[in-house]
C-alpha cells in the first residue's frame, strides 16, 4: 500500500489536504476517489487514510484508523558524516534511513571536497532531508531522522551539542576497538568519520579530547558513504 509523510495533525474521521509532495505523488500514482493509503506524520505510528477527491493540483483525503506501528531501531545510532562529494552523499543519507540511523549530521573536515556554506548549504541540508522522507516513504519507518544544518568538524565539536551516549571515532589508527565491542550493549551512540581520505591527525586528536574513543571496521579502507552504512549495520541491525 502506498505510504506518505503527512507533517500534519491526524486524527480518526478528518478530512484532509495533502502537503503538496505527498498530493503529487498520489497523482503520480494515478490514485483514484476510495484508494487506500498510509500517511505518516513523525509523530509515532501510522494511519490508514482513503482518497476523498482528486483536484488538478490537491488532493483530500478521509482519515482513518491509528496503528501504533513502530519500525526503529532497538539501538538510537546517530552520524556524523564527513560529507562525501557529488550523489553519494544523496546516497548515504538514503541507506542510512533505511538502515535506522537516528540523526544524521554533515561535517566538513579539512579534506572535505564538499563545502558548503549560507544558502547553498540551507537548499542541500532541505535536499538531505527530502531524501530522508522518501526513504521512511519505502522502507516502512513513522519517524523521519533529522538531518542537521552542515557544520564544520571544529565548530561541531566546540559547540558539543551531541546527545549523551557512547562516542566512537572511526578510525584505523593502531589500537582501535572493534566498533561493536567499543559500542558496548547499550544506551544511544554517535559514531563520527571523515570524509574521502579522513580525518587528519589533528582532527582526530580533537575529537578524542572531546570524548570520541577511536573504533574499526576491520582493516580495510572503505569510503565515507560504505563507513556509514558498515556502522549501522553492525549497531543498529544487531
Amino acid at each position: 500500500m502506498p505510504r506518505f509523510h503527512c507533517p500534519l495533525p491526524l486524527a480518526a474521521g478528518a478530512q484532509i489536504a495533502l502537503p503538496p509532495t505527498a498530493a503529487r505523488h498520489v497523482q503520480v500514482l494515478r490514485l483514484q476517489p476510495g484508494d487506500a493509503l498510509t500517511l505518516f506524520n513523525g509523530e509515532g505510528g501510522e494511519w490508514s487514510a482513503t482518497v476523498a477527491r482528486m483536484g488538478r493540483s490537491d488532493v483530500e483525503v478521509t482519515v482513518g484508523t491509528h496503528a501504533a506501528v513502530e519500525r526503529e531501531a532497538a539501538r538510537a545510532v546517530h552520524l556524523a558524516v564527513g560529507m562525501p562529494a557529488n550523489e553519494r552523499m544523496d546516497w548515504l543519507v538514503e541507506k542510512a534511513t533505511e538502515l535506522g540511523a537516528a540523526s544524521i549530521q554533515p561535517i566538513a573536515a579539512a579534506r572535505s571536497v564538499l563545502k558548503l556554506s549560507g544558502e547553498r548549504a540551507a537548499r542541500r541540508q532541505q535536499h538531505w532531508q527530502a531524501i530522508a522522507v522518501a526513504a521512511c516513504e519505502q522502507c516502512g519507518r513513522n519517524r523521519v531522522p533529522p538531518v542537521a544544518a552542515p557544520l564544520a568538524l571544529s565548530d561541531w565539536l566546540r559547540q558539543g551539542g551531541q546527545p549523551e551516549g557512547t562516542r566512537l571515532l572511526l578510525s584505523l589508527r593502531q589500537g582501535s576497538r572493534p566498533l561493536r565491542e567499543a559500542a558496548g550493549d547499550a544506551g544511544p551512540v554517535w559514531v563520527l568519520h571523515g570524509p574521502e581520505g579522513g580525518l587528519t591527525e589533528q582532527e582526530e586528536g580533537a575529537a578524542v579530547a572531546r570524548g570520541f574513543a577511536p573504533a574499526s571496521l576491520g582493516a580495510r579502507v572503505l569510503r565515507a558513504e560504505t563507513a556509514s552504512v558498515a556502522a549501522l549495520a553492525v549497531l543498529g541491525l544487531a
